[in-house]
């Protein structure tokens, strides 16, 4: 019986070791999961990146002229391509009017959302509670609310200010917050009541915005100077600054709330700045102009889109490091992450 239940205790115990390192295995083989989608200005055109291989398996036209940034449904089946036009903020230029739908299935544009002007669309983002598309509409100094079903216009909000052209919605669905570019402020919008209820000013100028996890803190980066502003969400003021080692840019919070990425294109470097500390504490060497920051959901891998260098970074957040340069087309953009 003794011989019996130690042969059993040593299949078990086999068992569990094999069960243990299957995991591991593929838990390390799915640190890239999911697609990444890249705008890509230079080609007008969407680019689809299959994570595990690293390589573009798709680029999907945007009839010839130019988005900058994309967001993809919460279902990960859609994405929506706003056409800014072939300028940039408060630059003369053409006035994009349209959003391209794409499947991320088949690989196709399969529907256009017209504004029936030009409004310079812009920074897409699904509401995480509502799912309803909201996208900055510059020229209407509005965040425009679209059903991403029915691809219909029902409704918008202002933010009182030029030039709101990015975005970013707190976790309950509650609030949303625009850069406001040549302003230099940041609107606070009320997105159940449809209405701004604070513009806090900030700089001269500033571009991109980031929120904390928790939604206490908000991140945008001053043009005037290298240095990021820490807006506080229940006061609405600027709290702190903290400096960079170059002008910011794009930015993105890991899911665990501990880091913000943040790209310095006229250094070509990316920072990662410590929340709990507000100190920048690494800073790696990137190829020309990095520009757009987003991490994967599980927290593992941020990637980096260099405008100018025709890359996209891929960093390690385990060590620190970059692992690989995938070759996509020049003018690489805006980026999100499908499921």
């Amino acid at each position: 019986m003794r011989r019996l239940q130690l042969a059993l205790t040593l299949a078990l115990a086999v068992e569990v070791v094999f069960s243990c390192a299957t995991l591991a295995e593929t838990e390390s083989n799915n640190v890239r999961t999911g697609l990444l989608l890249v705008d890509i200005k230079g080609e007008s055109s969407l680019g689809i990146i299959d994570p595990s291989a690293e390589t573009v398996v798709a680029k999907i036209p945007e009839d010839g002229v130019t988005g900058h940034e994309v967001a993809a449904t919460l279902d990960g089946k859609r994405a929506f391509v706003p056409i800014y036009g072939n300028s940039g903020v408060g630059e003369p230029g053409t006035d994009g009017s349209n959003i391209v739908v794409v499947d991320l299935v088949t690989h196709k544009a399969i529907g256009n959302i017209d504004f029936g002007k030009g409004v310079r669309p812009h920074d897409p983002v699904i509401g995480p509670k509502d799912g309803l598309l909201y996208v900055t509409t510059e020229l209407n100094q509005s965040v425009t609310i679209i059903n991403p079903v029915t691809l219909k216009i029902i409704g918008s909000i202002p933010t009182n200010q030029d030039q709101s052209h990015m975005l970013v919605i707190s976790r309950d669905g509650r609030r949303g917050y625009t850069a406001n570019v040549g302003p230099g402020t940041v609107s606070v919008l009320d997105l159940e009541k449809r209405r701004t209820i604070a513009v806090i000013p900030v700089s001269k100028q500033i571009q991109r915005i980031a929120l904390s996890v928790d939604g206490k803190e908000i991140f945008t980066a001053d043009q005037t100077k290298p240095q990021l502003a820490v807006i506080d969400t229940a006061t609405n003021k600027v709290k702190s600054w903290v400096p960079l080692p170059g002008l910011g840019y794009g930015s993105s919070v890991t899911p665990d709330g501990d880091w913000l990425m943040i790209a310095n294109p006229l250094i070509h470097k990316v920072s990662a700045i410590n929340l709990h500390t507000l100190k920048v504490e690494h800073i790696l060497d990137f190829p020309v102009r990095p520009q757009a920051i987003v991490v994967n959901p599980n927290g593992r891998v941020a990637d980096v889109s260099c405008d100018s260098s025709r890359k996209v970074g891929v960093i390690d957040l385990a060590d620190w490091k970059v692992t690989k340069l995938i070759d996509v087309s020049p003018g690489v953009d805006g980026m999100a992450w499908a499921k």
